[in-house]
């Protein structure tokens, strides 16, 4: 049985999600608001995507699985009532910008998915700017691990090495094996202890080390030191405003100092400041000088209004306005082995919390002062610098020099072009990784300007969408050679097809690759997961191609629905 699937909302994702369903054998049913050239009219209704007409038209009722693939939260909510009214079992993928409000519907809902793009790209935007060439991700042990393509030549390391060696390796997850020479699957080969040889193809999950963060009290002290000059432009006219103010302070205390020699320094400087400031006091070194002396107070105290008034607008446009907070990032500035962050948005923020996560310092350069994220941005410690990134002097400020990494994630392709090409002249060596909105103008800008990684966030997040939509929790995926490899966790059920098999067994027969498994609060991994029966109660999880799901719902006896209860 091929799973229905309707997809509602062909956009750049929606579109990207529904081609990609259709690669994988899905039955899949397109929902547009107009029509789509090139494509088979019988695959795709047109109409108001939210309208029951619309909906009962693509067979709403008889579908597994709804993908919401629309770019507006209000409208994907509308569109799932009325859906769950016409279909209340139906299976629903939801993309949503809003996480809070994803989390709650995948709590409150049964059967509800919620996937952001942003979420979902963050991780291998991360990994490009560490130098890590992914092409998925894996979600094991609360950890994202980098998906790679291993492609084995005559020099590399892993050259005639026994998979057998990496399997029992537990910093790293054998995802898939693509011999080049034979159909040998991955289990097949680690029992029967082959070697890798010119041209094989291995899919690696690499767990990710966190970076030690440095915490010295003497490296921050430095730090601060050493970033005067970067803010001092923020605090200048602070400055020049107190100075001059005593200069003037002083300048009075000393005309009546020099008038009047029985009058206390203490005295003078009092009736000055109060003077000046409008404070008032001790009138009487005034009130018994000569008249030239009181024309003198005179001009202090207009005079020194003017200034008072500056200073106290400039001092509360400093502390209370967004100078103040630049002044603090200026100071909390990393002077090396940082990264850059170019654009403050909803993918930069999950890429931030990414970078932060693994312990990496991040310094972030966004030109609008209204920016919704500064706060939370500032609040997760990280320095925002307040300036136009395609200005070298923005990413000298940043220390772009000593920089690990610049990851440029602006919405504008033409803006993170130029920011990308600018950084490129001020530091050649530095990898520079840009997002791009259209995927394959992603691939000519990497091509052309040589940069490390050009990454287009929604055709990354494609393929977990289209994994979510075949079925189950999803763990995490990749693709390569046009085809989806997908991580899942599968309960095994009395009705389940691997229950009662060796794991081996069931690798074999089925072409997948168990990662590992619980059973009774424990994890049964390596050689031992090989030999283990399954049993009713155990999680399986393992990776397995999107055109072999299929296997999943296969059972010995008939089931009611064939996505009843074979994945977690």
């Amino acid at each position: 049985m091929k799973p229905h699937i309707v997809v509602c909302g062909l956009g750049q994702t929606g579109y990207r999600i529904f081609s990609l369903l259709k690669q994988q054998g899905a039955e899949v049913i397109g929902i547009s608001d107009r029509p789509i050239a090139g494509e088979n009219p019988s695959n795709i209704v047109v109409g108001e995507l939210r309208s029951t007409a619309t909906l009962t038209k693509a067979a709403i009722h008889t579908a597994q699985t709804l993908v919401l693939a629309t770019s507006d939260d209000a409208l994907n909510l509308a569109i799932l009532t009325q859906a769950r009214i016409l279909n209340p079992r139906i299976r629903i993928v939801n993309r949503l910008f809003n996480h809070a409000l994803g989390k709650r519907l995948d709590t409150t809902l049964p059967d509800h998915v919620s996937l952001s793009v942003s979420a979902l790209a963050a991780p291998i935007f991360s990994f490009a700017a560490l130098g890590n060439q992914a092409i998925g991700q894996l979600r094991l042990f609360d950890q994202t691990w980098p998906i790679q393509e291993i492609i084995i030549d005559q020099d590399h390391p892993w050259f005639n090495l026994p998979l057998a060696d990496l399997w029992d390796d537990p910093s790293r997850m054998l995802i898939y094996y693509l011999p080049a020479h034979s159909e040998t699957d991955l289990i097949g080969a680690v029992v029967d202890g082959l070697t890798l040889q010119a041209g094989d193809h291995l899919i690696v999950g690499q767990k990710p080390q966190p970076k030690a963060k440095r915490r010295s009290p003497w490296r921050k002290f430095s730090k601060l030191i050493t970033n005067l000059r970067e803010y001092q432009r923020y605090v200048q006219q602070v400055m020049w405003v107190i100075l001059f103010l005593l200069l003037m302070i002083f300048l009075a205390t000393f005309t009546y100092v020099s008038i009047d020699q029985h009058i206390a320094p203490v005295d003078a400087l009092y009736f000055s400041v109060g003077m000046i400031t409008g404070a008032g006091g001790k009138e009487e070194v005034a009130e018994k000088s000569p008249d030239i002396i009181k024309v003198f107070t005179a001009v202090m105290m207009i005079a020194g209004a003017g200034v008072i008034g500056i200073c106290y607008a400039l001092l509360n446009d400093f502390i209370l306005g967004s100078r103040f907070s630049q002044f603090l990032d200026a100071a909390k500035l990393p002077d090396r082995h940082h990264i850059i962050i170019c654009g403050l948005g909803g993918v930069s923020m999950a890429i931030i919390e990414e970078l932060i996560h693994q312990g990496h310092e991040i310094v972030v350069i966004e030109k609008d002062t209204d920016n919704r994220f500064l706060h939370t941005a500032r609040s997760l410690g990280v320095p925002v610098i307040v300036e136009d990134a395609r200005l070298e002097r923005s990413l000298a400020c940043a220390n772009i020099n000593r920089a690990e990494a610049i990851v440029v994630a602006t919405s504008n392709d033409t803006v993170n072009l130029e920011i990308g090409l600018t950084a490129k002249a001020i530091a050649p060596s530095l990898p520079v990784v840009l997002r791009c909105q259209d995927a394959q103008f992603s691939l000519s800008l990497q091509d052309v300007f040589e940069f490390e990684t050009v990454l287009c966030p929604a055709e990354l997040a494609t393929y977990s969408f289209a994994a979510a939509a075949l079925g189950g929790k999803i763990l995490g995926n990749g693709m390569t050679d046009d085809l989806l490899w997908v991580a899942l966790a599968t309960l095994i059920t009395p009705n389940h097809p691997f229950a009662e098999q060796l794991v081996k067994i069931a690798a074999h027969k089925s072409d997948f690759v168990p990662l590992y498994l619980e059973r009774g609060g424990k994890t049964i991994h390596s050689w031992e997961l090989l030999g283990t029966h399954l049993t009713s109660g155990d999680v399986l999880y393992l990776t397995m191609p999107a055109t072999a799901l299929e296997q999943l719902w296969r059972s010995p006896h008939a089931t009611a629905d064939p996505l009843d209860s074979f994945l977690v």
